[in-house]
């Protein structure tokens, strides 16, 4: 099927890449992250690192949150990358081999609900991330929005509703495991999934879809809250909302490549994401909700007990169940003709 291939251009941007690294492998003041953060919080932390340590050369590699997992996998054998930033961490729970365990320095200063969820894994909380509906405000009245998962399956939204494809995403996955959450992992529940998909247009990239709407050409579409609220921020006709029947709040990790060519540097990288001034810095000007205690949710967005959560949903459970759901949504959507 199309949707299991690549783009040619992610291919051959992996080789250069690949051969720029491989060049670097041996510069010991340097760090190599691959991260599925968005430039400009990439741009925000790279600044903010050039002061926290300017010796240690920081270089990135920006992919989907699955296209990362893929790379350190193909790299097994000879890792040229060190750290993994802001990934979805059922991905990375889903591969525990490729990482190496590893206790920041800023493990204390983590909520401790956070840690309850990686307790066990190689990976370390990076932010949190609620799931959400957005809507384009020019398209769409307030009263005419979705408020519920199930309003999504009303065919007033065939075609107008978009969804990245959750064998490409990490955050689609989620929106598709906090559906089956609320609809039921049942045969009444997945017909429910499958009519909400017949309304949507299937996207390759879960960037695509705040642009989309924030742009017009889709009313409606199922998002991540930080980038939604990136948009919000912005000024764009986009509004977000909390689904009334529930809905997910997972958190994004970070973590230590097994084999890393640049370990200290690695470590050092690892406790500055956790740090104070970098979560601050996040969640005040860039949307992105904090692993980190006492730090204030964004601007304009309500705290999380504010945030009904999805009933039966839980991290651990979504992370098992992910290649089953993923098996699920591929032959449900083929059996439509996607």
């Amino acid at each position: 099927m199309a949707r299991s291939i690549r783009p040619l251009a992610w291919l051959l941007g992996t080789l250069l890449a690949g051969m720029m690294l491989s060049g670097c492998a041996n510069n010991p003041n340097q760090v190599v992250v691959y991260t599925a953060e968005k430039d400009v919080i990439i741009q925000a932390v790279t600044a903010l690192w050039a002061k926290s340590a300017p010796e240690i050369k920081l270089q990135t590699v920006a992919a989907s949150s699955n296209e990362v997992v893929q790379r350190v996998r193909s790299e097994r054998q000879r890792p040229l990358g060190d750290v993994v930033w802001g990934v979805g961490a059922e991905g990375l729970a889903a591969n525990p081999e490729l990482f190496v365990p590893y206790t920041t320095s800023e493990t204390k200063a983590i909520d401790p609900r956070w840690l309850e969820v990686a307790a066990g894994q190689p990976w370390q909380p990076n932010n949190v991330v609620p799931t959400v509906l957005i809507y384009n405000t020019k398209l769409v009245s307030a009263a005419q929005a979705p408020s519920t998962w199930r309003d999504l399956a009303d065919p007033r939204w065939k075609g107008k509703l978009a969804y990245a494809s959750p064998d490409k995403s990490g955050s689609a996955y989620t929106q598709l495991a906090t559906m089956v959450a609320v609809l039921g992992d049942n045969p009444a529940g997945w017909r429910m999934v499958g009519r909400i998909m017949a309304n949507c247009v299937i996207l390759n990239n879960s960037s695509k879809v705040p642009k989309g709407v924030s742009d017009g050409e889709y009313a409606a579409g199922l998002s991540y809250e930080n980038v939604a609220g990136l948009y919000v921020k912005g000024g764009a006709p986009v509004k977000i909302v909390y689904p009334r029947d529930g809905t997910s709040v997972t958190p994004d990790g970070n973590a230590l490549i097994r084999g890393a060519p640049h370990p200290e540097a690695a470590r050092r990288f690892l406790d500055f994401l956790q740090s104070e001034p970098v979560q601050e810095l996040l969640a005040r000007e860039l949307a992105l909700r904090a692993a980190r205690m006492g730090v204030p949710p964004p601007p304009g967005l309500p705290p999380l007990d504010q945030i009904k959560p999805a009933p039966g949903y839980s991290f651990q459970w979504g992370a098992e169940r992910r290649k089953d759901f993923i098996e699920k949504w591929l032959a449900l959507t083929a059996s439509q003709g996607r």
